[in-house]
C-alpha cells in the first residue's frame, strides 16, 4: 500500500484552515477557507485519481471529528463516500471514540503501526489534513508521494505542512499542471 498526502497549501506552505472560515481556529487563526474559491476540476480529479475503495484514509483525530463531522453534517455524495471508506485514526489516547463508521484507532508507536499497513497490498492509503501526523512520519521514510494543491496566495500566518524545526527532505517533482484557477496540482515523491 502507498501513503500518500493531499493537502492544499498556500506559497508560504499553510495548510490551516482551507475549506471554511471556522475550519480551524487554532491560535487566533483567521484565514479560515481561503482555498474555497479555487475549486477546479482538475484539482478534483487529481485527488479523485489517487482515492481507491482498496486503499483507505490514515488521519490524524482532529482532522478525523473535523472532515467526517462536517459532511455527515451537510450530507451529500462526499458524506456517503467517507462513511464508506476505511478510515485509520491517529490519536495518542487509546481511549479515543471513533463515531464514524469503518474507522480503526492507531494508537501507541504510530510509524510502526503505519509501516504495518504499508505493507498490505492495495491502494493508497492517503492523509488529507493532519500536519502533526504527517510530522511525525516524516522521520521514519514512510510518505510515499505528496499531491500539493499550492495556491496563488500568501497568508503569513497558520500552521505550515512542514513546520520550523523539520528535517530535511529531499523531494523530486513527479507531475505538475496548472488549474484554470491559478492553482498549481504538483506531485512530489522522496528523492
Amino acid at each position: 500500500m502507498r501513503l500518500v498526502v493531499i493537502n492544499h497549501v498556500t506559497l508560504d506552505g499553510v495548510m490551516q484552515g482551507p475549506g471554511r472560515p471556522d475550519e480551524d481556529p487554532r491560535d487566533s487563526f483567521i484565514h479560515g477557507g481561503w482555498a474555497s474559491a479555487s475549486d477546479d476540476p482538475a484539482i478534483f480529479e487529481a485527488v479523485g485519481e489517487r482515492m481507491s475503495p482498496q486503499g483507505g484514509m490514515l488521519l490524524g483525530r482532529r482532522s478525523y471529528d473535523e472532515m467526517l463531522g462536517t459532511w455527515n453534517e451537510r450530507g451529500g455524495p462526499f458524506k456517503d463516500a467517507l462513511n464508506a471508506a476505511t478510515k485509520f485514526v491517529a490519536s495518542r489516547s487509546p481511549d479515543t471514540e471513533l463515531r464514524w463508521p469503518n474507522s480503526t484507532l492507531l494508537s501507541g508507536d504510530v510509524p510502526s503501526r503505519v509501516a504495518e499497513l504499508k505493507r498490505r497490498d492495495g491502494g493508497n492509503l492517503v492523509i488529507m489534513g493532519s500536519g502533526r501526523l504527517i510530522g511525525s512520519l516524516l522521520p521514519h521514510g514512510l510518505i510515499d508521494e505528496f499531491l500539493l494543491m499550492i495556491h496563488p496566495l500568501v497568508l503569513g500566518s497558520g500552521r505550515r505542512l512542514f513546520e520550523h524545526g523539520s528535517q530535511r527532505i529531499e523531494l523530486r517533482l513527479a507531475d505538475s499542471r496548472a488549474a484554470a484557477t491559478g492553482v498549481i496540482i504538483a506531485t512530489y515523491v522522496p528523492g
